[in-house]
């Protein structure tokens, strides 16, 4: 069973990405910020993680790269719903520069989420 590991610092978002995942096979973890979630790939790591960019404590960014410096062939997808990034960026685009492959914009519709990780999966 694949296994997925969603980062994000509201809980009820989690748990709308989680009930999709199950829903079709996947096995999922949760972590509440970036340090959570670093700790808990690090523990036991997972096929794919969805990580949001905004959060407290250590956002999507700081864990991203550490999680690329610490394991470079990690599977992420980033998400977010904000826009202003860095240096006039997007923040999505910013994610991709740190080497993510695919992003989701929140709000997303289920079915993009779904699309996005079966994707992930596969390439």
């Amino acid at each position: 069973m694949l296994s997925v590991l969603i980062v994000d610092d509201q809980a009820q978002i989690r748990q709308l990405i989680r009930d999709a995942l199950e829903g079709v096979g996947y096995h999922v973890e949760e972590a509440q910020d970036g340090k959570a979630g670093l700790d808990r790939y690090r523990a036991k790591p997972v096929d794919l993680v969805l990580m949001d960019i905004l959060m407290p404590d250590q956002d999507g960014f700081e864990a991203i790269m550490a999680l690329r410096r610490e394991f470079p062939d990690a599977r992420v997808i980033a998400m977010t719903g904000g826009t202003d990034g860095v240096g006039g960026l997007d923040i999505l685009e910013v994610a991709a520069m740190l080497g993510v492959r695919r992003t989701l914009q929140k709000p997303f519709e289920l079915q993009a989420l779904l699309a996005a990780v079966a994707a992930e999966m596969t390439t």
